[in-house]
């Protein structure tokens, strides 16, 4: 299932403006916080599809019976750029467990890359929800990756794939790639294009850079 959330307009498209705005993104903090604003709006449209039980609970006048969640998501983040968005999505499940893989593009001289994966730590995932984040979707490939990576650690109940942009191209390579039976794809836009250098177009640049400052 992939649900793409500027579909229908919203607050969130605002924010997605100004991420994707070629002056305001240049706010490093306005970047990251816009990032993790729409990263709470993506928690609360998947808390809609979480198991919730009934509690009884105490108030000063009496006892409310209220729904739930029944346990909380484990949220994995792939670093450095999907750290907002890890902390958006925990805001909202504030007792979550969390996970980090660090997962980046090795390039060659002549310009080709290799996705290098070198670090994962996370708790066990057996019949868990896990949320993995990451701002952008473009070969697909370090999504491919992390979830493999993620899935030596248990076997999830279901997986959220969280994105801010994906390209087409990317989407298809997951749905080749991984077992789409028991995975949702949330996506803030879908971008057609994909240049030769794999950069989405429109896209927002280099999201990493804009949010924590450019590497070397």
């Amino acid at each position: 299932m992939i649900i793409n959330l500027s579909e229908n307009n919203s607050i969130f498209n605002n924010f997605m403006s100004e991420i994707r705005h070629e002056v305001i993104q240049k706010d490093s903090m306005r970047f990251r916080r816009n990032l993790e604003r729409t990263s709470e709006i993506f928690a609360y449209e998947i808390s809609k599809n979480l198991e919730y039980e009934t509690q009884d609970i105490q108030t000063p006048l009496g006892i409310s019976q209220i729904n739930v969640l029944k346990e909380q998501p484990v949220i994995a983040s792939i670093l450095r750029a999907g750290l907002p968005m890890h902390q958006g999505l925990l805001n909202v499940f504030d007792k979550a467990d969390n996970g980090f893989i660090s997962a980046y593009r090795k390039y060659e001289k002549d310009g080709q890359f290799n996705i290098k994966l070198e670090y994962a730590a996370c708790p066990k995932l057996t019949n868990r929800t896990l949320i993995v984040t990451d701002p952008m979707l473009a070969t697909g490939s370090s999504f491919e990756l992390a979830v493999k990576e993620l899935k030596k650690y248990g076997k999830p109940k279901h997986i959220h794939l969280v994105i801010l942009i994906a390209s087409k191209e990317g989407i298809s390579y997951l749905k080749k790639k991984l077992n789409f039976s028991n995975i949702t794809l949330w996506v803030g836009a879908i971008d057609d294009e994909l240049t030769a250098k794999s950069y989405i177009v429109p896209g927002l640049g280099d999201a990493g850079d804009l949010a924590f400052g450019t590497k070397k």
